[in-house]
């Protein structure tokens, strides 16, 4: 069962959150808060195991409150839900150490494959917004491999990272298993130093491991 914390100032947003996640019988809301510093104290209370994040929120707003809540639990996974599209926010809210950043307006489905691929560790970033992220389509990305270290086959996991592509999309496109996928990718967090598939994006776009 996947417990899971919702963070947001509209109660019709979480009524309508609740509503599509009771159909779901390995997914259950524990808890609700309607701002950053609400959101901190139930986060250490009920140690959920996915929180749905708005960004705007009263007070500390919501890439704020994962910022901190990283920082106390690096292992939190956080799904960032929001309406804004602009690039600077979901920039800002990767840095925070957010696993996934997904738009109010994505379908009831898609806020559930969301949930499922944070809590097992992978990130979910809405297509649109990755496309604005990298602006570029596989053929045409390139890894700067005196920059990264990785080897080539890590550089091509690398790109499928920056592209949003699950373990499994990632081990079709290059003939492996989803094991070999998932080792490579651990590989790669050591060798820059981080902790998520959101944070390894995020470096390989701000260290220009990837074309423009």
């Amino acid at each position: 069962m996947i417990s899971i914390l919702l963070v947001d100032d509209h109660a019709i947003l979480r009524d309508g959150l609740k509503n599509i996640l009771s159909f779901e019988d390995d997914i259950k809301v524990i808890g609700e808060a309607i701002s950053g510093e609400e959101a901190l104290k139930l986060t250490e209370e009920l140690s959920p195991d996915v929180i749905i994040m708005d960004i705007n929120l009263p007070g500390m707003n919501g890439v704020e409150t994962t910022a901190v809540i990283k920082e106390k639990n690096p292992d939190a996974r956080i799904l960032v839900l929001t309406m804004y599209t602009h690039d600077e926010y979901l920039m800002s809210a990767l840095k925070a150490g957010a696993d996934g950043y997904l738009l109010k307006d994505a379908p009831s489905e898609h806020v559930v494959d969301a949930i499922n691929a944070v809590y097992r560790g992978e990130s979910m970033i809405t297509p649109s917004m990755t496309k604005k992220l990298v602006n570029i389509h596989l053929q045409q990305t390139q890894v700067k491999k005196d920059e990264s270290n990785l080897t080539d086959r890590e550089q091509e996991v690398l790109i499928g990272l920056v592209e949003g592509l699950s373990n499994k999309e990632i081990a079709e496109k290059l003939f492996i298993s989803d094991k070999t996928v998932k080792i490579h990718v651990s590989k790669i967090f050591k060798k820059l130093e981080v902790k998520s598939r959101s944070q390894a994006v995020i470096y390989a776009v701000q260290n220009h491991l990837v074309s423009m």
